[in-house]
């Protein structure tokens, strides 16, 4: 197969994953630059430090369709172009990649949670739904975020071997995919681990969350 539609497509989705919408959409409703205050994480979950919920569920809801979007374009349009399960790991992986590593961003980008999510119901849409089941019993029962996104990362790959042949069909290319998507996830939470550890990471809406708003709010003026 020529290696130049698989190349493009692979390539389109790492830019179109470089979109920080972090930062985007902080700067499109007056907000101070996510990378300023908080964690300083370029993700939703900064972006509602800033005391705008709005502005987090559509930083939400950008990041997860940039995942999505590539992955579904090359499933389901691709194999008339002879793109087969091989690039759409290789895409899956571009968008994921794109957010961490954003071109447009001096390569500094966010943890990819929404983005990974956005990959996974690109793939199939009951993983996604089962990781994202995952994510909110974890942030209901333990108010942790990052606890959430680290169990819902390991989650996903045993999800997708184990309802193998029930609610979908594993492939291989797919399933390194998800793999690497896992480990990268758990790499950018180091961090966040060692603060588990510690007793010291901060739970959703907790008071240091509230003062990182005032901060990042402050910052602005």
């Amino acid at each position: 197969m020529n290696a130049l539609l698989p190349s493009l497509a692979t390539v389109l989705a790492y830019l179109i994953g470089s979109l920080s919408f972090a930062v985007i959409v902080s700067r499109a409703f007056g907000l101070s630059d996510p990378r300023t205050y908080g964690s300083g994480n370029p993700g939703a979950t900064n972006v509602l430090r800033s005391g705008s919920k709005k502005a987090a569920a559509v930083t939400l809801l950008l990041d997860a369709l940039k995942g999505f979007v590539p992955v579904v374009l090359v499933k389901y349009a691709g194999p008339q172009f002879g793109l087969e399960e091989g690039t759409l790991a290789l895409v899956a992986i571009a968008a994921f990649l794109g957010h961490l590593f954003p071109v447009f961003f001096q390569f500094k980008g966010g943890k990819g949670v929404a983005t990974a999510l956005g990959v996974l119901l690109g793939i199939s849409g009951w993983l996604g739904l089962l990781v994202l089941l995952t994510w909110l019993a974890v942030a209901v029962i333990s108010r942790y975020s990052s606890l959430s996104a680290l169990i819902a990362s390991i989650a996903a790959p045993v999800y997708y071997v184990l309802l193998d042949g029930s609610l979908w069909s594993a492939e291989k290319p797919l399933l390194a995919a998800i793999i690497a998507m896992s480990a990268l996830l758990l790499w950018r939470h180091a961090q966040n681990i060692g603060r588990l550890l510690k007793g010291q990471e901060s739970k959703i809406g907790s008071k240091k969350d509230k003062a990182a708003a005032t901060k990042g709010k402050a910052a602005k003026h």
